[in-house]
């Protein structure tokens, strides 16, 4: 199967069908093709207790409010079943079940290489997201087969781990939640290699993400010294639930893991914890090895790009971290970088 579009979004997730909503508004033809099986996967395929710390009012895409409270915080399952039901409501051009083997340019256009078959575009937008390939240190491999470990992107739930002390390995968002749903009934370890900031989900009866908003925080781009200034910062953790339980033992902060023998775990600052689990909060790397294009990607595999534009003529990405703003790689804020690449693409496809 061979098919010719105009342009070709690679990614079905929150920013691809962002951007698939304006391109479809301009009225420019276009084909959003996605690996997961249903639209939301990668959302409903995460830990059970996960939930937004941004509120409704700050996580829809454009075109569809998030139903609900909208001082509410969405779980992971909502925020999967919208990203279907936004896809249905502006019946977007979608094809699931398709992985991408290969990006080239050719003659002029974009090659791209499928389990599906061949696709031909004039134009093409990377929006595969942040959340690619999970990081896990070298170190890890001294661990012992005695002790369980898990990565984030594959934990769901407690059931999955063995009886025993937990150390999660960590210390972002992700990492937070899972060690305060853990520590109900087993001892916890958390380590983190920074200070950890706290910031409450709701301030003066109105929600944190507000007040960034009013403060011009949330919208803040890599141009402005307040930009520059926020992204310079580690990300806080949203929500003093945590902040308790440490202050009650109930979680027990340890300093960066360096190494590990055995079930024993050795911090930065020579302490040692014996475990028998381990959930990696330890994110993810970038994954473009399939970006056959000389020029477009730097030396550690990172997009090069101005605002999501590329070096090269017609290829864009989406939904990185801080493509311009603090809120890029979030839902709520997607849209506003969507909507920009729209103005660069309907210069040439005009």
């Amino acid at each position: 199967m061979k098919t010719e579009v105009e342009v070709l979004v690679i990614g079905a997730g929150q920013a691809g069908l962002a951007v698939g909503y304006y391109l479809q508004q301009h009225g420019i033809s276009y084909h959003i093709i996605g690996k997961e099986k249903r639209i939301g996967d990668v959302w409903r395929n995460r830990y059970d207790s996960l939930t937004l710390f941004t509120p409704r009012a700050y996580s829809s895409l454009p075109g569809l409010k998030l139903a609900g409270d909208p001082n509410g915080y969405a779980t992971k399952d909502e925020i999967a079943d919208y990203l279907q039901a936004y896809a249905d409501y502006h019946t977007l051009s979608v094809q699931l079940d398709t992985e991408v083997v290969s990006l080239r340019q050719t003659g002029g256009q974009y090659a791209v290489h499928t389990n599906q078959g061949d696709i031909l575009a004039h134009q093409v937008i990377v929006a595969t997201g942040p959340f690619q390939k999970p990081f896990i240190p070298e170190f890890a491999q001294g661990l012992s087969d005695k002790v369980y470990q898990i990565h984030t992107a594959e934990y769901i739930n407690p059931s999955q781990l063995q009886d025993g002390s937990v150390l999660v390995v960590g210390g972002g968002n992700s990492g937070a939640q899972i060690a305060v749903e853990l520590c109900e009934d087993r001892e916890v370890y958390l380590s983190v290699g920074h200070r950890m900031k706290f910031l409450p989900l709701q301030l003066g009866n109105r929600s944190i993400f507000w007040w960034f908003d009013k403060l011009g925080i949330y919208r803040a781009s890599i141009e402005t010294k307040r930009g520059q200034w926020v992204r310079r910062q580690s990300d806080p953790i949203f929500g003093k639930e945590l902040k308790k339980l440490i202050t009650n033992s109930k979680v027990k902060i340890k300093a960066k893991a360096s190494s590990v023998e055995h079930q024993t775990f050795t911090f930065a600052d020579g302490s040692h914890v014996e475990v028998q689990n381990v959930i990696w909060a330890t994110g993810f790397h970038p994954d473009y090895s399939w970006v056959d294009i000389p020029g477009v990607l730097d030396r550690n595999g990172r997009p090069l790009h101005e605002r999501g534009v590329s070096p090269m003529e017609g290829l864009y990405f989406l939904g990185l971290p801080w493509q311009y703003r603090r809120s890029s790689a979030l839902i709520g804020g997607v849209g506003m970088d969507a909507e920009y690449l729209i103005h660069r693409i309907r210069g040439i496809a005009n």
